[in-house]
């Protein structure tokens, strides 16, 4: 027997952006488009009818925006969050800051090439998390002096010294591979390492713990 393919529901308000977004996830054998909308509220109301695997939202939208549309489909408290996959422009980064703090599973960049974008839905349906390394110390870095503690001392944490160490270069957006390769341990150590961090601070995925290091300000 074989696997279901992956449910995907593509929200972008641009017609010939969605219809291409459509056209190459419909052409994976291992993906469907379970529906497509043009904006945050009625990809709300369609996620709760459809019930796709993952959402594709863009970010600036008419009737209600991809970030609280992705508040509603994956922030704090929703009983049966949906994975939602941010693509945007880089020059929202701030929106798509605020998109991972809604409940985001990550984000890609529209003129990222078509694999990538496979990749990425691939990724966030199977439970990980997927932030661009390239993009992400820009991006929630600079907005790293808004979002830490007043004093600008890390607060308390249940995290050992390795385990923080760990935490500081998962938030520099480095994969489990170059984290084995900077501290000189197996990749299966870092992934053990990820699952402790992640359950001492009751987070979902990496994604959150990149917006945790700096909200502690744990991150220079």
């Amino acid at each position: 027997m074989t696997a279901a393919p992956t449910r995907v529901l593509v929200c972008d308000d641009q017609v010939l952006v969605r219809t291409g977004l459509v056209t190459i996830i419909d052409a994976q054998p291992d993906l469907a488009v379970a529906g497509e909308c043009g904006d945050g509220q009625t990809a709300v109301e369609l996620a709760a009818e459809l019930r796709p695997d993952v959402v594709v939202m863009d970010v600036r939208m008419p009737v209600l925006d991809g970030i609280e549309a992705t508040r509603l489909l994956a922030g704090a408290g929703v009983p049966h969050p949906v994975k939602v996959l941010v693509v945007t422009t880089f020059n929202l980064d701030s929106y798509v800051y605020e998109a991972l703090r809604a409940g985001a599973s990550g984000f890609l960049l529209k003129d990222a090439p078509p694999a990538h974008l496979l990749h990425g839905i691939r990724t966030v349906a199977m439970g990980a998390a997927l932030l661009d390394p390239e993009v992400t110390r820009q991006l929630v870095g600079r907005f790293a002096a808004r979002i830490r503690p007043a004093d600008g001392s890390p607060q308390d944490t249940p995290l050992t010294p390795r385990e923080l160490e760990v935490l500081r270069l998962i938030a520099d957006g480095l994969s489990n591979g170059e984290i084995a390769g900077a501290l000189q341990i197996s990749q299966e150590t870092v992934k053990t390492f990820v699952s402790r961090i992640l359950t001492k601070l009751e987070l979902r995925d990496r994604v959150q713990a990149v917006v945790y290091a700096y909200r502690q300000g744990l991150v220079t």
